[in-house]
């Protein structure tokens, strides 16, 4: 079937300061470029660090709640979403700082972390399992793939014998004759999940952040830095070792903590930057992994440090996808939150409820998507304190940790704007922009301060648009009918309202215009 043009065209208006009545602005039009196709979706996701040890452990009910709220695909009565419906679950495989106590000089109980290792060589299974029992309720709810990673190698292999860096420096904290045994010991983890529990590890990235200059001077949480060679030294002795076995699982690098430090360096050297060109540039011979078995053209990044200001928000990720298209490389974000830099909202600290940080977040979202090219987008940790590093706030009411309630957010469910509805195999399509003489708009899908869209098309045939209204005036579009035939449309919106988490607002035909609320996300879906 021929390719079809889908148009969305935006009207904005404003309110005369002098007269206080409303006057129509410019209008723009969206089109959905069918014939431009841009990345392929695969996921969505977030990490169990490091609260789902514990809470994993809480009353059945209440864990039910939680993997409702991040993993459900279904509707109530009424059509609306009982979750986010991530389609990935990533995995911290703990280091041993929770069975050192304080000596691991690891503060906070909630940052250490068990390690499947024993002293003695052998393996205890029964390790780990409030996270363990996460996996299994995700799988319930129809996640099948899984990304393990490591935020240090086993207190037992590291030079200090800690599972933090203590100010060693940026190598690895990993003892010389112990690159072997650090490579069997994830081989022996991946098999030995999927033996135990039935949920088989799809990916694992080895090192975490091992550019981040915050894991060099310790200790706060499992760190471990790495440079270039110290990281392809672990990944090519890994690949060998998941072909001896015969295992597909893919290796994933690299983590990084910065865009900057995988097409340059920042606050680093070039033994940890230019890790795009190290990894997948042929003459980059001491770390190349272009032809490595098992681990694919992919580079893992964190969206940290880089979403202010405005104009760097965009200009980093841009630079970032020049890079990974030059060595043709796919990219994933793989982890972020609020960090101290992030001075529009106030910083990091303090868990925010509302859709200050939920619009934030989903500028970011778009600007990783449109701009770096992310095919899968994963927020931090799932379930933090009071940070605005958690999809769910936690409240323990248990001495030991594995007793309380939680909550929810504007910033999970607007990222289930998102999630939810972009499923695995989506196809981006390129928008266009014009106004209403027609001209064209150059980036006139990204109005950082306005209106921001995006448009999919599902492997069922069915398109998403997002658009995410970051102004204080509400706005309006309609989809024009001419260009869509009698294609008919779900509204789903999300905003500050009570209750207005993914709510099905409307059903829309062609041609009908469609009101977006002040500080809002909507989401429509064809059907």
């Amino acid at each position: 079937m021929k390719s079809k043009v889908f148009l969305a065209s935006l009207g904005f208006f404003y309110m005369s300061m002098a007269g206080g009545c409303s006057q129509p602005a410019t209008d723009v039009s969206y089109q959905l470029e069918t014939d431009r196709p841009c990345q392929t979706m695969t996921y969505f996701g977030a990490s169990d660090a490091w609260s789902m040890q514990f809470i994993g452990l809480w009353p059945e009910e209440k864990q039910n709640q939680i993997a409702d709220w991040l993993f459900s695909t279904e509707n109530d009565a009424n059509g609306q979403p009982k979750g986010i419906g991530l389609s990935l679950w990533r995995f911290n495989v703990g280091a041993g700082s929770a069975e050192q106590g304080d000596d691991s000089q690891i503060a906070s109980p909630w940052m250490r972390a068990e390690c499947f290792l024993q002293p003695d060589g052998t393996y205890n299974w029964s390790k780990q399992q409030g996270q363990r029992n996460f996996l299994k309720l995700a799988k319930e709810r129809g996640v099948d793939k899984f990304l393990a990673f490591l935020n240090s190698p086993p207190v037992y292999y590291t030079q200090n014998g800690l599972a933090t860096n203590t100010g060693r420096g940026g190598t690895a904290n990993l003892k010389p004759d112990c690159y072997e045994k650090y490579v069997r010991f994830l081989a022996d983890v991946v098999q030995g999940v999927e033996q135990h529990d039935g949920i088989k590890f799809n990916y694992i990235c080895p090192f975490n952040e091992p550019d981040g200059h915050w894991n060099w001077v310790g200790p706060k949480q499992e760190g471990c830095p790495a440079t270039n060679r110290e990281i392809a030294r672990t990944v090519r002795l890994l690949s060998r070792e998941f072909v001896n076995r015969n295992m597909d699982t893919q290796i994933l690098v690299s983590e990084s903590s910065d865009y900057r430090c995988m097409f340059r360096t920042h606050e680093t050297d070039w033994q940890r930057g230019y890790q795009i060109q190290a990894f997948f540039c042929p003459d980059s011979v001491d770390t190349y992994l272009g032809d490595t078995p098992n681990v694919p053209r992919l580079m893992l990044g964190h969206s940290y440090w880089t979403t202010t200001p405005l104009s760097e928000l965009r200009n980093i990720r841009s630079l970032l996808r020049d890079t990974l298209d030059k060595h043709d490389v796919d990219f994933w974000q793989t982890e972020t939150c609020i960090m101290g830099n992030d001075e529009e909202i106030g910083g990091g600290n303090g868990f925010d409820r509302t859709m200050k940080t939920a619009l934030y977040v989903a500028r970011i979202i778009h600007h990783d998507i449109v701009y770096a090219g992310a095919k899968s987008w994963q927020w931090w940790r799932a379930i933090g304190g009071d940070y605005k590093d958690g999809l769910i706030r936690e409240y323990t009411t248990d001495d030991n940790f594995l007793d309380g309630r939680v909550e929810d957010s504007k910033l999970m469910w607007a990222l289930g704007n998102y999630s939810r509805f972009i499923r695995p195999g989506a196809v981006r399509l390129s928008v266009s922009a014009f106004d209403q003489t027609n001209a064209f708009i150059p980036d006139g899908d990204t109005d950082q301060q306005g209106l921001m869209c995006s448009a999919y098309k599902n492997v069922d045939g069915t398109y998403v648009i997002v658009v995410i209204n970051y102004a204080n005036e509400e706005k309006e579009f309609s989809i024009h009918k001419e260009k869509v035939g009698n294609a008919q449309w779900q509204v789903y919106r999300t905003s500050d309202k009570e209750g207005e988490n993914l709510l099905p607002v409307e059903k829309v035909k062609s041609g009908k215009t469609v009101q977006i609320p002040a500080r809002s996300i909507i989401t429509l879906q064809s059907y």
